[in-house]
């Protein structure tokens, strides 16, 4: 629950008043419910009566209710209608397709469509990679999901998560001018979604794989990667990966520490969690404990899965077995993409000096910010509400151009931390400091550097 008025809990109240000087109850009433009032809007409707709408954001949904009883209690207003303004921003979709090519008259017809185009048709069944060229393959992505592990809401199945696919692909248009679609399968099997992407595959440059539960995620992705001549990106293991290090790699610039030398704590085993383990041990890490909801993922635990043995041998290697409070304990770095409320005050203040919390968990983080503040030098969440936050549209808009116009046909861990490098360096060293590890999704450098960094790398390696 937001803590403050959100512009996603942002509502438009529509209303009457018989005396002007009513308005100004109007803001009184919003702001004494603590809500926000960010516009009036004033109609007249006759000599004595005003029409005002009155658009205010709210902490959430029963907070919203009360502002609206609040302006209903004024004496003299007469409440018509209350817009939720983010559902009006849903209707009909988010998305549209357009066409990039006029089609005025018969000629420009003929050349776009029947007969011309079987020109193009024959040239690319001759040599199929033409694809890439004359088609919108060059500039399209899937977005897929079965809706099993969407946003924080859990296994909400393709039709709930079609408002989320639609916003990741208006992202990639909006940020990296890419042509995304999405796509929602109405299944939970593994291998129908493996079997579904392959066929899909031909009319896209990538595939982005989104709110797939973990361990299906894994195979999922891992085949699709054997089977396909294109680029098959996790967001919610990769794109959270490469945030987090390029946050850590300025995070530890902040506290003049070594990614090699510190001692880190991870709380959160699943999709993300695996992801940020091993792109954090390819970019030089060493000492790390992985705990979930057990405590300390270790050799001797008799629970360990395919996904959890390989954390249990690549990580932990004095093999403590105890709980999330011990294994923080000295520890430089804590990473939580986990659940609420799990990490105390206390625990933290065990903490090694000048130590970095990441609590990442989304909308509740493992500990409260304001406390995680008064114990660690840098403090970073997934919330828009706080410094730093940690946001995958920092990522996969400029992953994704990189990797279409390399023409990529795989995505790698060289890939990936060459993204990192490339996210972290927009913080120049004169911005650097404890509340500024991470730039602002609108920063216009972010998806060219990341794009570049990516494309670059695959030209480099096997594309």
């Amino acid at each position: 629950m937001a803590t403050v008025p959100s512009v996603s809990y942002s509502i438009t109240v529509r209303l009457e008043v018989v005396d002007g000087r009513a308005v100004s109850d109007l803001t009184h009433a919003v702001e004494h419910a603590g809500g926000a009032v960010t516009a009036l809007d004033v109609t007249p409707t006759g000599h004595e009566r005003l029409r005002i709408d009155v658009t205010c954001a709210a902490r959430d949904t029963e907070h919203a209710k009360a502002l609206v009883a609040a302006l209903r209690a004024i004496e003299g207003v007469e409440v018509h209608k209350v817009s939720d303004r983010t559902f009006l921003m849903h209707l009909g979709g988010k998305i549209e397709m357009k066409s990039k090519v006029p089609l005025r008259n018969r000629d420009e017809l003929s050349m776009a469509y029947t007969p011309g185009v079987a020109r193009v048709s024959s040239a690319i069944a001759a040599n199929p990679e033409d694809a890439r060229r004359l088609t919108v393959k060059r500039n399209s992505v899937a977005v897929v999901t079965d809706g099993s592990a969407v946003l924080g809401l859990g296994n909400i199945g393709p039709y709930a998560a079609l408002p989320v696919m639609e916003g990741k692909a208006a992202l990639l248009k909006r940020f990296a001018g890419i042509d995304a679609w999405p796509i929602c399968l109405d299944t939970q099997d593994t291998e129908e979604i493996i079997r579904t992407v392959q066929v899909l595959a031909p009319g896209f440059g990538g595939i982005n794989l989104e709110d797939i539960s973990a361990p299906r995620c894994f195979e999922v992705e891992r085949r699709l990667r054997e089977l396909l001549d294109i680029p098959v990106f996790h967001d919610d293991q990769h794109g959270t990966a490469i945030v987090v290090l390029a946050a850590l790699t300025n995070a530890l610039r902040v506290v003049k520490k070594e990614l090699a030398h510190v001692r880190i704590t991870m709380a959160g085993a699943g999709a993300a969690g695996t992801a940020i383990l091993k792109l954090l041990l390819d970019a030089g890490a060493k000492q790390v404990v992985v705990c979930d909801y057990l405590g300390a993922v270790h050799k001797g635990r008799s629970d360990l899965d395919e996904n959890l043995g390989w954390i249990a041998e690549n990580t932990n290697q004095d093999g403590y077995s105890g709980d999330l409070a011990g294994a923080v304990a000295g520890a430089d770095v804590f990473i939580g993409v986990s659940a609420p409320n799990i990490l105390t005050g206390e625990a933290a203040a065990t903490m090694a000096e000048d130590s970095i919390i990441f609590a990442l968990a989304n909308p509740d983080p493992e500990i409260d910010p304001d406390v995680a503040h008064r114990h660690a030098a840098v403090v970073a969440t997934g919330r828009s509400d706080y410094p730093n936050q940690i946001n995958n549209v920092l990522v996969f808009p400029g992953v994704f151009r990189g990797l279409l116009d390399a023409q990529s046909r795989t995505v790698n861990q060289e890939m990936l931390l060459a993204a990192a490098r490339a996210l972290a360096e927009v913080v120049t060293d004169d911005e650097r400091g404890p509340n500024y590890i991470i730039p602002s999704v609108f920063h216009a450098d972010v998806a060219s550097a990341v794009a570049a960094a990516v494309r670059e790398a695959a030209l480099a390696g096997d594309r």
